[in-house]
């Protein structure tokens, strides 16, 4: 059972969180970065990821019902969220000013990368039911390395994407930050629909 969850949280994570399918999109919110700045982006995200996952994994459940906040509503504001992500990539609202600033690194690492983009509602609602199907030690510890093996990979797909702008440049890397934006747009208004749908079949 533990090896079959292992692969399962593998799998599922990797779906979700989409190591290389994320890359345009890093590319795209780092672009005003230098390297060192979006090495440090990329490790901070996937901690920030790690840390979300974590805590909704331990109380995820409990504060969701604590606060009377249905999945779906999680869904809703995650995909809001991503939404005005989108729309900044698509008219590059995100790329005012000549010069990054040093701090940029950590506010585009914790939103949009960290969450709800590595750990958004589709992560954070993967942990709650595997974790909820644990049974044993063996289990959770499985569910854990499962979570961090995806990780490190989103963070190795990442921490390369430098190799990817070298070989597009400023203005191939401008028209991916335009196909990110309309594909994260097309994500965002998705995790949208279905949390309506969810809505609409509780009522």
């Amino acid at each position: 059972m533990s090896t079959v969850l292992l692969g399962e949280v593998v799998v599922t994570m990797a779906v979700i969180m989409d190591p290389i399918g994320n890359v345009p999109i890093f590319l795209s919110v780092t672009r005003r970065l230098d390297r060192r700045a979006r090495a440090r982006a990329a490790l901070l995200a996937c901690l920030t990821a790690a840390i979300v996952i974590a805590v909704f994994a331990v109380v995820g459940r409990q504060t969701l019902d604590y606060l009377d906040v249905s999945v779906p509503a999680l869904q809703g504001a995650g995909g809001l969220l991503l939404l005005l992500v989108a729309l900044e990539l698509l008219t590059g609202a995100e790329s005012t000013g000549n010069e990054a600033d040093p701090g940029d690194h950590v506010a585009v690492a914790m939103v949009p990368l960290g969450t709800p983009l590595l750990a958004g509602p589709g992560a954070i609602v993967a942990t709650i039911v595997f974790t909820g199907k644990a049974s044993t030690a063996s289990d959770r510890l499985n569910i854990a390395a499962g979570i961090a093996v995806v990780l490190v990979a989103v963070f190795l797909a990442m921490r390369f994407a430098a190799l990817l702008q070298r070989a597009l440049g400023r203005s191939g890397i401008l028209l991916l930050s335009r196909i990110a934006g309309l594909l994260l747009a097309a994500i965002a208004v998705q995790m949208i629909a279905d949390a309506v749908i969810a809505f609409a079949r509780q009522v």
